[in-house]
């Protein structure tokens, strides 16, 4: 299932994330996955059970081999590559002159901005959680970039759960529900074809 977030600035967008993963408590309500109450369990195995990539991709001084690991420690070489695979970063690793061994400076500063995405998204598809949350994870990409990138996530996002947060309303266009909140809570919710029907807030987006 692919479930989008869409709403202004202040909304509560990231707020309501932090919830699902218990960065925060909750003081009312209950949040269920698979139907059991994720404050009866510790939470870091709520934790556990998602994984995110976000705009701005943190990388650390290390190899790339490394970088995509720190998603899962335990991880074998096999699984590393099989993520970055997965990613549509396994060519341009490769071509790297020492390919996964290759080392990282600054934040991955030696890649380029698409090159870093598409280590982030590996090092989330490494996890293999059940929950995947995209955080506006292609809007600081240029056209071309963004293109490949969402191509990467298509696959990462196959045979699980999907939550994707948006400013631009073209990265949820396919999702199966779509919940639009603003500061007073949900004012919409439905696909993308039934919110431009009901001609409200989320149509109004999407048509500026």
């Amino acid at each position: 299932d692919h479930g989008g977030l869409a709403g202004p600035t202040g909304a509560g967008k990231t707020t309501m994330v932090n919830l699902l993963m218990r960065f925060y408590e909750i003081s009312g309500g209950t949040i269920s996955i698979d139907g059991i109450d994720t404050k009866s369990v510790p939470r870091w195995n709520v934790h556990d059970q998602f994984s995110m990539v976000l705009q701005d991709t943190w990388l650390f001084h290390g190899t790339i081999r490394d970088n995509i690991r720190y998603g899962k420690l335990d991880a074998t070489d096999e699984e590393v590559e099989a993520a970055a695979v997965l990613a549509n970063a396994d060519d341009f690793i490769r071509r790297l002159p020492q390919g996964y061994d290759t080392m990282l400076t600054g934040n991955g500063a030696n890649l380029s901005q698409g090159q870093r995405q598409l280590l982030a998204i590996a090092r989330a598809a490494v996890a293999d959680p059940p929950v995947m949350i995209l955080d506006e994870a292609t809007s600081a990409l240029d056209n071309e970039s963004e293109r490949w990138i969402q191509k990467s996530l298509e696959e990462l996002s196959k045979n699980r759960t999907t939550i994707t947060i948006a400013h631009r309303l073209s990265t949820i266009r396919d999702a199966d529900e779509i919940i639009v909140i603003t500061e007073e809570g949900i004012a919409e919710r439905g696909t993308h074809a039934e919110l431009l029907e009901k001609n409200g807030l989320y149509a109004a987006y999407y048509n500026m």
